[in-house]
């Protein structure tokens, strides 16, 4: 496994490479004060986890882990950090993990661990949905780009009903928020449907979405999804919510909401076996 660590201070930067070389799962670790000389190492070597100072100047810790996402989809991203006010914005860019400095060596082996685990579950499935703070569709590790933004919100809004069928109606009622659907309306739905339909034909995953007379949905089955394995009580997903979910969307605050209920009024979730159907239950309480 390899590991980068980027941070302006070159004390600090050298300090966190040492300690990750500790750990018996790490390859190697390398050092950088300069975020474009750490962009310039992606281009010969594959980096696994790369953690980030957030506050650096001419490019930012936030910054930085969006580039290296355009480069490299699988990295996965551990913010160190003075400032804590900052763990909302890391988490716009899916990352992993998030330090406080002083570095505490055995809080850094525990989210190296824990980014591993997210990397190989996530692998372990074609289609990786993730919902918790932005909402996001990745293909064989790569990003599903879709034609329209209503598109890709149609697709989170099949994701967030977890299998169960919509009308064309609730649909549209979701998407323009309560416009009433005429025979125009209508039309206008075809088409996102159809657009969207031909951006997961072209990523080859068009089985994921049904289409029956009057009515629509997502096969849950199909996907690896964060929410999905969160309500199964995967103690992974269940430590990785943030209390943030597709936060771009209105009509996600409800389940936004139960999340955050079942995460506080939980009992220990017992992990039953890697599954991400969203139809099976757990001890967290209803």
């Amino acid at each position: 496994m390899t590991i980068i660590c980027v941070d302006d201070d070159a004390q600090t930067a050298k300090r966190t490479a040492a300690a990750c070389q500790k750990i018996a799962q790490v390859d190697e670790a390398v050092s950088f004060t300069s975020p474009v000389s750490a962009l310039e190492y992606f281009d010969e070597h594959i980096v696994d986890i790369a953690i980030l100072d957030i506050s650096m100047p001419r490019m930012s810790g936030i910054e930085l882990a969006s580039k290296i996402k355009q480069k490299s989809l699988s990295t996965a991203i551990i913010f160190l950090t003075t400032f804590p006010q900052y763990a909302a914005d890391a988490f716009t860019v899916h990352a992993t993990g998030y330090m406080l400095k002083p570095l505490d060596e055995k809080r850094l082996l525990e989210e190296i661990s824990y980014a591993r685990l997210i990397s190989f579950k996530d692998l372990s499935r074609r289609i990786v949905v993730q919902t918790f703070g932005g909402f996001d569709v990745f293909v064989d590790g790569r990003l599903v780009l879709f034609a329209q933004k209503k598109c890709k919100e149609l697709f989170a809004f099949l994701v967030d009903r977890r299998g169960n069928s919509v009308t064309r109606a609730e649909v549209y009622a979701v998407l323009f928020e309560d416009a009433f659907y005429d025979r125009p309306a209508q039309k206008k739905l075809d088409s996102l449907i159809r657009s969207m339909r031909d951006t997961l034909r072209e990523y080859g995953i068009e089985d994921t979405f049904e289409l029956k007379s009057a009515c629509m949905r997502i096969i849950p089955e199909k996907l690896s999804c964060d929410m999905y394995r969160f309500f199964n009580g995967d103690m992974i997903a269940v430590n990785s919510f943030r209390g943030e979910y597709m936060s771009a969307y209105y009509w996600a605050n409800m389940t936004e909401s139960l999340l955050i209920r079942k995460l506080t009024d939980a009992d220990p979730p017992q992990v039953e076996k890697d599954d991400d159907s969203p139809l099976k239950t757990s001890s967290v309480k209803q």
